[in-house]
This record gives C-alpha cells, structure tokens and sequence, in this order.
C-alpha cells in the first residue's frame, strides 16, 4: 500500500499535474478533495470531464465517473461482489477505493488518453427496434455504423503509418535525389533558353505560346461553364416536373380526402399487418428454424462422397414414390365428392393460397414504394443541395428592379428617421443623466434634512406607500374588468351552445335514422358477402376438379392419338416390307431370265462375284509389288548416289572456272602495269 501511494504521489508531482504533493499531504486529503484530484486525473485522460465537482450534484459525479470506468474497462479489486460498495465509496470519496483507482490510471494514463478518444467514435448508440421501423431512421443509423467502420479502418492506417515511418537516411537519400533533379532540370531550362535566344523573334513567340496556353485555359473554362449550364437547365427541368408531379398528388389527394375513404383505408393496413403478424411471419419464422436446424444438422455431420450424394437422391425418389403412390391410394378409398370436410378443405386451401399470395404481392409492392420513397427523397436532397437560384427573364426582372428600387428609397428614407431618432436618442439619455444627477443631489438634500430633524427614511415610505396603492387601485381595476368579461364570455358561450343545440338537433335525429339504416344494411352486405364467398368457394373448387378431370383425358387423348399414329406408321411399314418380298419371290421363282436378273438376290450374287474377282486381282498386283519392292529400292538408292555425284562434279568444275577467270583477270592486270 505504502509503494502504492509513493507512486501515485511521485505521478502527480510530474508533468502535467504537478502537484508537489508528499506522502504526510497526500494521505491528509480530504473526501472532497480527493474526489476532486480523481476527477482531474479523469480530465486529463478526457478533456470532457474537466469540471468542478463542487457545481455538481455528487450523483451526477459518481454517474459520470462510472461511465467513463466502464468505457476504460476498469475492474474494481474486489470483483462484481463489491460493486455496490464501491459505488458508495466513489461517492462518498473512501481512500481504499480512491488510492487503487488512482494508481490504475496513473499507470497506464497513454493507453486509456487512446481508449477514451477512440471511445468518442466508437461507443455506438443503441437506437430501439420500434423507432429502426421508420425508413428514414434505418438509412441514419445504417450511414452511421458505416462511418464508424471506416473510421476504424482510418484509424488502423494511421497507426500502421506512425509505427512503420522512414528512416532519416531514406529521407536524406530522397532529398538529395529531388535536389539533383532539381539542379538537371534548371540546367535544361537554362540550355532552353540559350537555344530560344538564337531564333529570330523568340519574344514574339514565346507572348503568342503565352497566349495559346490562355485561350486553351479560356476554351477549358467556356466548356465548364456550358456543361454547368446544362446542368442547371436539367435541373431546373427536374425541378418543374417536381412541381407538376406534387400538383397532381395534391389534386388527388384533395378528391380523395374523405373521412369514410380515410377509415377504410386505415382498417386494411391495421387488417393486413394483423394476418402479417398472427400469420404470415411465425410461418416464415418457424420454416427459417427449421431449415437452420436441417443445415446446423447437415454441417455437423461428416464430408459426403458424390456416391453418398447419389444414395441419398436415388433414397428421396424412392420415397417420394411411395409417398404418391399412397396418397393415390388415399384419394380413391375416400372420394372427395362425397365427404364435406374435403370440400371445405379445399375450398380453405384455395382461400389460404389467395390470401398468402396477395399478402406476398402487397408486401412486395409496400418494399418497392418505400425504395422508391427513399430514392425520391435521396434525389430530392441531392436536387436541392445543388440547384441554384431561379434566373428572372423579361418582365418578372423589370418587375423586381423596379420593386428593388422602391425598396431602397424606403431603405434611404428609414435611415434618415433612424438618424434622427438616434440624435434624439442621444439628446434625451443626456437629459436623463442631468436629471437623474439632480435627483440624487436632491434626494441627498433630503436625506440630510431628514437626519436633521430626526425623521430619516420619512420620504422613501411615502414613495412606497404611494406605489403600493397605485398597484392596488390597478389590481383592483384590472380584477374588475377581467370578471365583467369573463361573465360576458359566459353569456355569450352559453347562447352560442344553446343555439348551436338547436341547429343540431334535427340533424342528429337524421343521423341516428342513418345510423340505424347503415347498421342494417352493413349486416346484410356482410351476409351477402359470406354467402357469395360460400358460393365462389365452392364453384372454385369444382371447377378446380373439373379442371383436373379434363387436363387428365386430354392428356389420355393425346397419349391414345400418338398410339394409333406410330401403329399406323408401323402398319405402313410392314405393308411395303410385304409387298418387296413378294415381287421378291415373283422374281426369284420365275422361268423368264430377265425377270430373275431384276431380283435383289441376284444382283448381289453379281455384285460379290465382282468383288471376289477384283480382290483376286488386287492380291496378284500387291504379290508383284512385294516382289519388286526391294530391287526397286536398290535403284531409287542408285540413283540418288548419281544424282549427288554428278551435283558434286558440277560444283566442282563451276569452281575451276571461277579460279581460270581469276587468274586471267590477274594476268591482264600485270601487263597493263607493264606497259604503263
């Protein structure tokens, strides 16, 4: 404990608290003071609890104490078990409460400077479900979890960057290598500019390169400004349709603005989400549990094989088999057309299907108007952010100048007034300052009078003596006044209720005629509405069975037609097969031998007397090959080693020619030097 306080002494001592406390003045701190050097070791580590702890309730303290503990992460000594004790204690500043705390933050003050400032950005506020319900709360809250994603992604950069900086001699590496290429490019400039100076009328030159760097600059401009001008126009004409758009609703809304269209409006949403949450969403909920309990199940189970894949689908359509096959056992033992509870299944299904299927759609349709909502309203908010001023044209300008300048000769006659109310101004505050030195100096006067004759403050009662009875006789006045006109107002209240009784009274006997009369007929339409439900019911499930017998013997019917088709075609078939082998045996068992050649079998035999003739010539002329093949080889060779020596005689003797042209080319040289 002693080591403990020593340290939390020596920190405070230092920068930036500096305290120049010791041990003896330390320990004879009291509560409130301790509190107070606690709270300022909390500012230091959060500038936002930089207070003064005696303006504050100590609740308020203690609450703003732990909320930052807990953002820290402190854990108290004495575990969760102590928590209330140490709440106490933190109110009531105990030192065996206060000394830990000030030794953990002491401690590690940089560390928890980190935590707090990121604790500003990250601390996500819990916004509740119900108010996550409005569109518009949803889009907020979703842009600001996406701020504080990137804020942490730009907080990890910069971290990284601050531990992994350059080193000094890298630094000085690259500042010489940018004053090198500093040092180059004001050599080349300078060689530039001789080479320039040797041209004739460089100066002319280089003002007309000047000039067509400017109207480049200008014609870059000119297209910025054309392209912003477009914008403009497209925005202006998104703004009128805006306009007619919001006309149009506002008609529709005003045709349609009626109390009962209201009401019935309100019933079919209150309606609709009523079979959403009874109906629709515990279906969807408990079929999402029990496809997360089938996948749960599917992944704790081992890898499957494609062969394991293939039993288990080959499994599935056995027993989807078995399934049809039972339910078609099921349909023809009890007939639907007989037993009433079928018919009011049935009729219930189709009923269920209409209504999930159009609660689907409607569902459907609400997203798709509240995503259209969103966009419009995005769009709207980025129209707004960048359109600009309306641009006044012909009459409506004239007419704004002239008001302009009606209005600055108003402006130029006020201010003359307000110049001269303020000399006025100013002349009646002097008067006031004399008059008011007067009245002291009188009052003064008085005073000494008064003490004189002994009857000092005489003159002050009788200034309140006489103020008070002013205000009274005022009260009084204005007590009179208000009762006269509050029993006036009551009057005329009462008359204004009686006549609006009378003038109400035929009324309201009319309406409760009509009242009863739509009672009545609410009932029947309700009645007839059951009934024509009844009715639509059942002719929907007839005709749903009517429907399925004649998909059914039209499906037989088509089956039948391509039966007798293919039998037809095979009936076809067969006859002219028949009638080939009859003309076949015609021909065969005839005496005629032109009649018997035109037979099939007889063209074949031909036909396989002159393939075995022409395979037996064919195996003769490959015999002659083989037996020729090898000396034929030796001669190809033969005259391949001829074909090469006579090339090679050829080069040789183009070679000596070449050699005798030379040597004479040489000799007729010699002579001519000679005879030189």
């Amino acid at each position: 404990m002693g080591d403990q306080i020593q340290f939390i002494v020596e920190k405070l001592n230092q920068e930036p608290f500096r305290k120049s406390y010791n041990l003896i003045t330390f320990d004879s701190l009291e509560s409130v003071q301790l509190l107070q050097l606690l709270n300022d070791v909390l500012g230091e580590i959060d500038p936002k609890h930089v207070v003064d702890i005696r303006e504050e309730l100590p609740e308020q303290t203690a609450k703003r104490m732990l909320s930052l503990l807990g953002i820290l992460k402190y854990k108290p000594p004495g575990g969760a078990s102590d928590l209330s004790a140490f709440r106490q204690g933190l109110v009531t500043g105990s030192k065996p409460v206060i000394h830990p705390l000030l030794h953990w933050l002491l401690q590690r003050t940089n560390e928890l400077k980190k935590r707090a400032y990121l604790a500003r950005f990250l601390v996500k506020l819990e916004v509740p479900a119900e108010f996550l319900q409005d569109d518009t709360v949803a889009d907020i809250n979703k842009q600001y979890e996406e701020l504080m994603e990137a804020f942490k992604n730009l907080h990890k950069e910069c971290e990284q960057l601050k531990t992994s900086g350059l080193s000094t001699a890298e630094i000085r590496r690259d500042i010489s290598a940018m004053e090198e290429e500093k040092d180059q490019l004001i050599k080349r400039v300078e060689r530039l500019k001789k080479r320039v100076e040797t041209v004739q009328n460089h100066p002319r030159m280089l003002e007309i390169a000047r000039q067509l760097r400017l109207e480049k600059e200008r014609e870059e401009s000119l297209a910025q400004q054309k392209q912003e001008q477009k914008n403009q126009l497209f925005h202006a004409e998104q703004r009128l349709q805006r306009a007619q758009l919001q006309l149009k609703e506002m008609h529709h809304a005003v045709v349609d603005s009626k109390p009962e269209s209201l009401m019935k409006k309100l019933e079919e949403e209150i309606n609709f989400n009523s079979y959403l949450v009874t109906e629709k969403l515990p279906r969807e909920l408990e079929s999402k549990k029990n496809s997360a309990y089938f996948l749960q199940k599917v992944v704790a189970e081992p890898a499957m094989s494609q062969s394991d894949l293939d039993a288990l689908e080959i499994k599935i359509n056995e027993v989807n088999a078995q399934m049809n096959q039972l339910i078609e056992k099921r349909m023809m033992k009890y007939e639907p057309i007989d037993s009433k509870f079928s018919m009011y299944r049935q009729q219930a299904a189709i009923i269920s299907r209409k209504k999930e299927a159009k609660a689907e759609e409607l569902q459907a349709a609400k997203e798709e108007m509240s995503s259209a909502e969103r966009q419009m309203l995005q769009k709207t908010s980025q129209a707004q952010e960048m359109e600009g001023a309306d641009v006044l044209k012909g009459d409506e300008f004239k007419h704004y100048v002239n008001k302009l300048r009606s209005k600055n000769t108003f402006y130029k006659k006020k201010r003359l007034e307000i110049a001269e109310i303020t000399a006025e101004y100013g002349v009646l505050q002097r008067t006031e300052e004399l008059l008011k030195q007067r009245h002291e100096a009188i009052q003064q006067q008085l005073q000494a009078i008064e003490d004189k004759k002994g009857i000092s403050g005489y003159s002050y009662t009788q200034e309140e003596l006489e103020r008070v009875s002013a205000v009274k006789s005022e009260m009084d006045e204005m007590k009179g006044r208000t009762l006269g006109n509050m029993s006036d107002m009551v009057k005329n209240l009462n008359a204004m209720v009686a006549e609006k009784k009378a003038s109400l009274a035929p009324v309201i006997k009319e309406l409760r005629q009509l009242r009863q009369k739509c009672q009545e007929l609410t009932q029947e339409c309700d009645e007839k509405k059951i009934q024509y439900d009844s009715c639509a019911a059942g002719l929907e499930s007839n005709r749903s069975a009517l429907e399925q017998e004649v998909k059914g013997l039209l499906e037989e019917c088509a089956q039948e037609e391509s039966n007798y088709r293919y039998i037809n075609c095979m009936k076809r078939n067969l006859e002219v097969q028949l009638q080939r082998a009859k003309e076949e045996m015609k021909a065969y068992v005839s005496s005629d031998p032109q009649e018997r050649r035109k037979a099939i079998r007889e063209q074949y035999t031909r036909m396989i007397l002159e393939q075995e003739n022409l395979g037996k010539k064919l195996r003769e002329k490959q015999k002659v090959v083989r037996e020729s093949h090898g000396p034929n080889m030796k001669q190809i060779k033969m005259w391949q080693d001829f074909e090469q020596l006579m090339e090679c005689k050829r080069e040789c003797f183009l070679k000596q020619q070449n050699q005798t042209a030379i040597g004479q080319v040489i000799q007729e040289g010699g002579k001519d030097r000679l005879v030189l």
